[in-house]
Parts: structure tokens; C-alpha cells; sequence
């Protein structure tokens, strides 16, 4: 089995959605994904007690799971998870 790397940066901002660039690779190749993320949705799924950035790590950790990488949105919000993925809110918390 592969082993994947999960790369996450905040891209400085001064005010919401927080935004980040991450980077998944594997093997000799990568593919990199904008994430936004809303204050509210950081707080409903960590309560603040995780960093920005590892709530992001744990988000693709569940995406790679279920879906190849290149499959995963290049753009998107955290809340476009759950559209595809009804249980991803229900068991984030076991990426964490």
C-alpha cells in the first residue's frame, strides 16, 4: 500500500472562510486542493481544541479513505464533505 503524505498551509487571510493549501502525495506524484473553512464549521467539528491545519489533515485522512486522491475536489469548502459523504461529521472524530 502507498503511503501518503498530507501537506496542509494556512493561506494568510484577514478575515473568513480560513483558507488553506494542501498538498496529498503519494508515491512520485501529488495533487494540490484549495480549502476554505468557515470559523463555525472549525468549532462545530473540533471545538477549537485541534489547530486550523489538523482539522484539515483529518478531513482528507477521511477523503483518501473513501476516494483516490485525484478524485478529490481541486476547490472546494469542508462543507461540500458531508454533500458527498453524509457521515463525514458523524465520524470526523475518528481522524483526530
Amino acid at each position: 500500500m502507498a503511503t501518503q503524505m498530507i501537506h496542509v498551509e494556512r493561506i494568510e487571510a484577514v478575515e473568513e472562510p480560513l483558507e488553506f493549501c494542501v498538498i496529498v502525495g503519494e508515491d512520485r506524484s501529488e495533487t494540490k486542493h484549495e480549502v476554505t473553512m468557515a470559523e463555525s464549521i472549525y468549532q462545530k467539528l473540533t471545538g477549537g481544541k485541534i489547530s486550523p491545519e489538523r482539522c484539515i489533515q483529518a478531513a482528507f485522512q477521511f477523503l483518501l479513505d473513501r476516494e483516490p486522491k485525484e478524485s478529490i475536489l481541486s476547490r472546494f469548502d469542508m462543507t461540500t464533505i458531508s454533500k458527498y459523504f453524509p457521515d463525514f461529521e458523524r465520524d470526523f472524530h475518528k481522524y483526530l
